[in-house]
């Protein structure tokens, strides 16, 4: 059995339920779990890895709830610089229907090294596109390589055009095959034992791209194997409008009708909700995935977070697509989130502990995992450390290093490890050679978009 001690970290902040913060930090693991955490002085004095963290906070590593990866390769796209959502997608589905295994790999990749240089540990991302040879089995197998916790959501559109859905036809897959295919990912790559570093969840992509049908037999599906769900829902007034047309019912209404409540299943965006939909999510523990960048990009609104959080309604941080948000920096969203909800509620009405509570124990929760977001004993070894010596934070992190990750300018992390096992030190990734991939990455970009 490997040992790693963490020591002399300027802050160590736990995030557990006394939420600590303890100077001179650091923490002892024996080999992927966390087995002592406290004063650097408390802690063994030696193991077979030591880090120091001198001039560092130590935070566990952040968890991001939802993401379309894929969408690293249509950042910017000049056609889709100024449209809200349905336009939007309406522009991209034509571009990412030229997508094949490669790119589906090799964007899975660069999303998920610019993630975990922002922070980000465990990652959820939502794939419901599968033109040519692509499939999930081509994200799973990036994330694999590049080390970090995994939740990969299949996603699925089965209603085109031609039934009244969003997407055109040739993008959309058959329901008996998205069903038998999903049972092969969970069966093939699902962990339920605890420190698992693959999760499936099934994924429907929305209410305007799959039927009811699907959206009841999913349910089946994944409550069959213990599995979680995960959808889009109310993330513009063009949703909550489709919804009352095809359904007569609102968003949270038309989801409990076919089975889509309860703490197996989160929603990314949940932007329009009224009161009575926040109780009954609540009542439910059924999650959000809060996806600030994304919403003000598309003009989609301020999801009303203050009012889940005093509900009680599970609530994780999500940069969401690359195309929508045109970044994946978890830290970065982080700060937009603090800074939306003072915007909608008052100057002090969201605290900077609260943004980093969303974007650890919150996104935790909305998973489903009870082995991360907390550095305490018998966790899963995955933290990160902030040089606090920058230029971003002058001025800032001498005051409260905690509130400098968020109120200042975002930084990457100059030290992650995962599951034990570091994958950025001194601020460099350690698990792909970034150069190379960059190159590939924009190749692909390229001939997606322009042909060439």
């Amino acid at each position: 059995m490997s040992t790693l001690l963490l020591k002399n970290a300027t802050l160590l902040v736990t995030m557990d339920d006394e939420r600590r913060r303890i100077s001179d930090g650091g923490l002892f693991v024996r080999d992927n779990v966390i087995e002592a955490v406290g004063p650097t002085a408390e802690l063994p004095a030696t193991a077979d890895r030591v880090l120091n963290a001198g001039g560092m906070i130590v935070l566990p590593g952040l968890v991001n709830t939802h993401h379309h990866l894929y969408q690293t390769l249509t950042r910017a796209v000049p056609a889709a610089q100024d449209a809200v959502l349905f336009d939007w997608l309406k522009t991209l589905y034509p571009i990412w229907a030229g997508m094949d295994g490669e790119a589906i790999y090799v964007s899975a990749q660069l999303g998920l090294a610019e993630l975990l240089l922002s922070g980000a540990t465990t990652v959820s991302d939502h794939l419901y596109i599968y033109p040519h040879d692509a499939r999930i089995d081509d994200e799973i197998r990036a994330a694999q390589e590049l080390g970090v916790r995994f939740h990969p959501c299949r996603g699925s559109m089965s209603r085109g055009e031609s039934q009244g859905g969003l997407p055109p036809d040739r993008v959309v897959e058959d329901e008996e095959f998205i069903l038998r295919d999903t049972r092969r990912v969970i069966e093939t790559y699902h962990d339920a034992n605890p420190y698992a570093m693959v999760r499936i969840v099934v994924a429907p992509c929305s209410p305007f791209s799959v039927t009811e049908d699907l959206m009841r037999e999913s349910v089946k599906l994944a409550r069959a194997y213990g599995v979680h769900l995960h959808t889009h829902l109310a993330e513009t007034k063009d949703e909550e409008g489709f919804c009352l047309e095809t359904s007569g019912k609102r968003p949270v209404a038309y989801a409990e009708s076919l089975g889509w409540l309860g703490d197996d299943v989160w929603f990314a965006h949940g932007v329009h909700l009224n009161a009575e939909e926040i109780r009954r999510m609540a009542e439910t523990r059924t999650g959000v995935a809060h996806c600030p960048g994304s919403n003000m990009r598309l003009g989609s609104g301020i999801a009303p977070i203050r009012e889940y959080l005093d509900a009680g309604v599970p609530v994780g941080l999500a940069v969401d697509g690359s195309a929508s948000n045109d970044s994946s920096h978890l830290l970065g969203e982080a700060r937009l989130a603090l800074l939306l909800q003072r915007v909608r509620d008052n100057p002090a009405g969201f605290t900077a502990e609260e943004a980093l509570w969303l974007a650890t124990r919150g996104g935790a929760e909305v998973l489903g995992r009870d082995d991360i977001g907390v550095l305490a004993p018998g966790m899963a070894a995955d933290f990160i450390g902030l040089r606090l010596n920058t230029l971003g934070y002058a001025g800032g992190a001498v005051h409260d290093p905690l509130a400098a990750t968020v109120f200042c300018q975002p930084q990457n992390v100059e030290l992650s490890v995962i599951n034990g096992r570091a994958v950025v030190e001194e601020g460099q990734l350690l698990t792909v050679d970034l150069p190379p991939l960059i190159e590939q990455h924009n190749r692909i970009a390229r001939r997606l978009v322009r042909g060439v």
